[in-house]
């Protein structure tokens, strides 16, 4: 028998995510969209831009995506080359892995993102998210 013989084998697929019950996705909504309008709006948007070149931060929301929930921060872009006037980026990425179980992700340079946090019930996500420089939009 050949060393380099190749041979196929079952190789079964990873176990299945679970499914975010609906009562989870309200309140984790509730508990984010809070800490969005008293924690990181008020620390992230300025109301007056000195400068007119650069981009600027004008709003932040969240938004459920399959068993992800998504921190966007939507920028405003003044230059005369804009494409589009505005845009929107993703900061912070909550994956649900359980019953209060989240794995806290941001979003690197590299367009990828980078796990930093597995494991965390929904209020150490929430502490995390407003503590950590890492997560700033």
């Amino acid at each position: 028998m050949a060393k380099n013989e190749k041979r196929w084998f079952f190789s079964p697929s990873r176990a299945p995510k679970p499914k975010v019950p609906e009562l989870v996705k309200i309140e984790v909504k509730q508990v984010c969209d809070e800490l969005v309008e008293s924690v990181l709006k008020p620390k992230n948007i300025d109301a007056d831009p000195q400068e007119d070149r650069f981009n600027y931060i004008v709003d932040i929301f969240t938004k459920w995506y399959r068993n992800y929930f998504y921190f966007y921060a939507k920028y405003h872009y003044p230059g005369p080359n804009a494409i589009e006037p505005f845009f929107e980026t993703k900061f912070a990425r909550m994956e649900y892995v359980g019953r209060d179980q989240f794995n806290l992700s941001y979003m690197r340079h590299t367009r990828k993102w980078w796990e930093v946090y597995p494991d965390m019930s929904l209020d150490e996500c929430i502490e995390a998210i407003s503590d950590d420089p890492l997560f700033t939009p």
